[in-house]
């Protein structure tokens, strides 16, 4: 797990001091250095001035209200990517969904809870630091690149990969999702990437380093969402469908083969053959061939294999789901390299 520098610094927006006191003590264990405002025009002048690696904000202000707030940071260049997370006792789902679309990460509705807020936090701030790390890397990495060719790309191609799995811990940490369900879902895209005659071998390894990132955009959605065990109601489907932009988003800002093939996988993964799926609704061959084939991976993974809603499928009942789905949620093509070559992909699916 990336471990936190002790100058990670955050900023607290309320303007009842008696809030601001509690959250520092909460935080205080984890070492991290504190800037306060009472109130939004004195937050955005504190923000103009200084550098932060989140920042916690209440909704109900005088002057300028929380969502305004929010706003009017996003809409700077340099501050769209630090985290905010709302600090609330507005607790109804157009607030959170409000929260959500003026580039909020993370919702908490108050009274607060010391373990949920240091888990929350210690996420949001370890990925912000994977994606200064990241871009930096990549400025860095990619100069050098012109200058001595093959060797170095492959170094950066090797940092990339160490990135993911850093991320994909954070991943683990925030829903049911584990590390054998992340290494299964890689290991069947990289096998129906290998069938697939107009795909390369190149093609091969971007996906299999790439499908780990398939749900990466789930570290921005609330754990009462993520890891609720009954069936989501409308609204919260709605805000647990944001997670396939999270993730482009998250990985917009890299040029190379194996993150782009992550962004365009954590964006495409839920887009449907017929055109019914999300987020753009794309249809037939308008989804990227790696995101259709992440598609079968992630779903026969998922109905195999128990969830915190759902008990498994057997792996016949899963079969007969990707069938009947043919033509519908997934490529033709695709399902008959899955049904030719079954034998491989069950075996995939057992693994522990």
């Amino acid at each position: 797990m990336l471990k936190i520098s002790p100058d990670a610094k955050i900023l607290i927006i309320d303007d009842v001091s008696d809030n601001i006191q509690v959250v520092m003590n909460i935080l205080r264990e984890e070492n991290y250095q504190f800037s306060f405002a009472t109130d939004g025009l004195e937050a955005l002048e504190l923000i103009a001035n200084e550098s932060f690696d989140l920042i916690l904000l209440d909704i109900m202000m005088p002057k300028l209200d929380g969502f305004e707030v929010c706003r009017r940071i996003k809409s700077k260049q340099k501050n769209e990517n630090i985290p905010v997370i709302f600090l609330t006792a507005k607790a109804d789902v157009d607030s959170i969904e409000k929260g959500f679309e003026v580039g909020a990460v993370d919702y908490l509705v108050k009274p607060i809870h010391s373990s949920e807020l240091l888990a929350r936090v210690r996420t949001h701030v370890e990925l912000y630091r994977s994606r200064l790390t990241l871009e930096e890397n990549n400025l860095q990495i990619g100069r050098k690149a012109e200058r001595q060719g093959k060797r170095l790309i492959a170094e950066l191609e090797e940092n990339q990969r160490e990135m993911i799995y850093v991320l994909m811990e954070m991943m683990e940490c925030t829903s049911d999702e584990t590390g054998q369900h992340i290494r299964r879902v890689a290991e069947t895209s990289r096998l129906l990437a290998h069938y697939t005659d107009f795909l390369t071998e190149e093609d091969e390894m971007v996906i299999f380093n790439a499908a780990p990132m398939h749900d990466i955009g789930k570290v921005a959605i609330p754990t009462e969402i993520l890891n609720k065990p009954g069936r989501l109601t409308e609204e919260e489907f709605s805000i647990m469908k944001t997670h396939t932009e999270k993730g482009k988003e998250f990985l917009r800002f890299s040029h190379r083969r194996i993150m782009k093939g992550a962004s365009i996988i954590a964006s495409q993964h839920h887009e449907k053959w017929n055109g019914t799926g999300y987020p753009n609704g794309l249809k037939g061959e308008e989804i990227h061939i790696y995101g259709r084939i992440v598609a079968i991976a992630d779903v026969f993974d998922a109905l195999t294999h128990k969830r915190q809603y759902k008990s498994a499928w057997t792996v016949d009942d899963a079969v007969k789901y990707i069938i009947e789905h043919e033509g519908s949620q997934f490529d033709p093509m695709l399902v008959k390299i899955f049904i030719e070559h079954l034998p491989e992909f069950i075996e995939i699916s057992q693994l522990k």
